[in-house]
């Protein structure tokens, strides 16, 4: 009995070992090392009394964000407990009931978020951050409601018919489909965003320009209108042939010709790095350990087989993604971080990319330097105050 043990431990070990180095080498990126951020404190960023408002207007959102994270999983707790019964009731079948719990459960999704959705849409339209209406809002959560649901019983077509043969095995083929399919989704992602149009021939001779300065060939720039919103983005997408930059107008429209350059180096710089690829890579470190977890954890209630799983599996999908979202965040800072600095290589324009950030703070009412916590737990890209440090520590390097 010690034997297969130890070699149980030792598999698990070896397997960690694999982990923390695949991690460690997606984790190195081209900031150089001895690069150190200065001290940039939030009124260099962003000038009273706009700072204040800033602060007030993320303090909401944060909180808001706290406790409909806290109400969902509240509320998967309850159904885990006892949306099973619904198993007693259904005559679809093994997979087709346990896909109708699956859409039980997105239905009981969808009613926690929206009373959060549309506070949080008051609260934008109050500070003049949004336009959008309340009808187009729900009308929109409707399309993704629907980009879920499909996601979600795809999801469960595929565990579910894999557990009927494998058993808890499932999660080894399964969490290796489950990366193919975040890639195809990252593949076709380009022709998924709507109010696409051409971006004008001066901005991409730009784009092509600083392709070339990061080694790499024209990547198509679309300009996407998005007038319901009043802060600017944009977004690097695609793999391979599908590969584009999009710019919201709002941005295209509100900053000047040196600002828009940085922008752009900066998402072509996401894919001169290949991060699109390395979000996958990261997606499948996820991917196997929380397939393994749900495999363990749902065996108390019959394994993924069994329809009666589905709502405990759920549970766990949910709270697995709020535990990993401070990590999984940490990770996409530090590639936005080394697509700041590949802007600013290529660029060479410490002014613009300055300005830039402070006008993306002011613009988008973004606190420049959230609370510890907050940033830790929350934030997608390092803060402003972050964004304008660096700039001032490749303007020293480089003078």
């Amino acid at each position: 009995m010690a034997r297969p043990a130890a070699l149980a431990g030792a598999v698990v070990v070896a397997a960690a070992a694999l982990w923390a180095v695949a991690a460690w080498w997606l984790w190195q990126t081209a900031v150089p090392d001895g690069v150190r951020l200065p001290d940039v404190g939030p009124e260099e960023v962003v000038a009273q009394p706009q700072l204040g408002e800033a602060e007030s207007f993320e303090r909401f959102l944060r909180w808001s964000y706290v406790a409909s994270a806290l109400v969902l999983i509240a509320a998967f707790a309850v159904y885990a407990r006892y949306g099973y019964a619904f198993v007693k009731e259904s005559a679809a079948g093994r997979i087709g009931t346990g896909m109708l719990l699956g859409m039980l459960g997105l239905a009981l999704v969808w009613l926690v978020q929206v009373p959060f959705g549309l506070l949080d849409l008051w609260w934008q339209r109050r500070h003049d951050v949004s336009e959008l209406g309340y009808l187009d809002w729900i009308f929109l959560n409707w399309w993704a409601l629907g980009a879920e649901f499909l996601f979600v019983c795809l999801a469960l077509l595929i565990v579910m018919g894999l557990a009927g043969p494998l058993g808890n095995w499932w999660w080894i083929p399964g969490a290796a489909v489950f990366v193919g399919l975040a890639a195809l989704l990252t593949f076709v992602s380009p022709y998924l965003i709507p109010g696409q149009t051409e971006a004008h021939p001066a901005l991409v001779e730009e784009a092509d320009r600083l392709a070339e300065e990061q080694g790499l060939e024209p990547i198509p720039i679309r300009i996407q209108e998005v007038d319901s919103w009043e802060s600017p983005n944009a977004a690097a997408t695609g793999l391979g042939p599908t590969r584009r930059i999009i710019l919201w107008n709002t941005l295209v429209d509100n900053f000047d010709q040196d600002e828009t350059a940085v922008v752009l180096a900066h998402e072509l710089g996401h894919h001169s790095k290949d991060h699109l690829w390395k979000n996958l890579a990261w997606y499948a470190l996820f991917a196997l350990p929380g397939a393994f977890l749900i495999a363990w954890l749902t065996r108390r209630r019959g394994g993924m087989r069994e329809p009666a799983a589905v709502p405990l599996a759920l549970l766990v999908l949910v709270v697995l993604q709020v535990l990993a979202l401070p990590l999984q965040n940490a990770i996409t800072r530090n590639m936005e971080a080394e697509a700041d600095w590949v802007a600013l290589e290529t660029t060479r324009d410490a002014e613009a990319a300055g300005e830039l950030w402070q006008g993306f703070a002011e613009q988008a009412l973004a606190d420049p330097s959230p609370p510890t916590w907050s940033y830790l737990l929350f934030d997608t890209h390092p803060s402003m105050a972050k964004r304008v440090a660096m700039v001032e520590a490749w303007r020293e390097r480089n003078d």
